[in-house]
């Protein structure tokens, strides 16, 4: 059975910093490309940061310059460094796995992590 568990949220002040962490089971997740979502009340889920398994990274406009995406291949576990947060980044961040190899394509989510930046 995979799953993808999040943690890390909590209540922050504007300013400040969390990291949050996305540990897998049941997958390798070395051959996955990995991703950071975000989901705000009355939005869509957007992607906030990517990482491939080739260890390339991508992020949004709103991320770039403040979070930092990284894996631990050996730990399982890919990880999301926020620091300078705004109000605006007040959402339920998830994690997902994907991966399109001879078999299909396989999409995981995790069950998500509130982050809420209030002073």
């Amino acid at each position: 059975q995979v799953q993808l568990v999040e943690s890390g949220g909590g209540l922050v002040q504007p300013g400040g910093s969390l990291r949050l962490s996305c540990a897998a089971s049941g997958i390798i997740l070395s051959i996955y490309d990995m991703g950071w979502y975000r989901q705000a009340p009355g939005k869509q889920r957007q992607l906030v940061a990517a990482i491939t398994s080739g260890g390339s990274t991508n992020y949004a406009d709103s991320a770039e310059g403040r979070f930092t995406i990284s894996r631990d291949n050996a730990k399982n576990t890919v990880y999301l460094q926020m620091n300078s947060l705004k109000p605006e980044d007040t959402a339920v961040y998830y994690c997902n796995a994907v991966h399109s190899g001879i078999w299909g394509k396989r999409n995981y989510w995790g069950q998500g992590t509130q982050v809420t930046v209030s002073s």
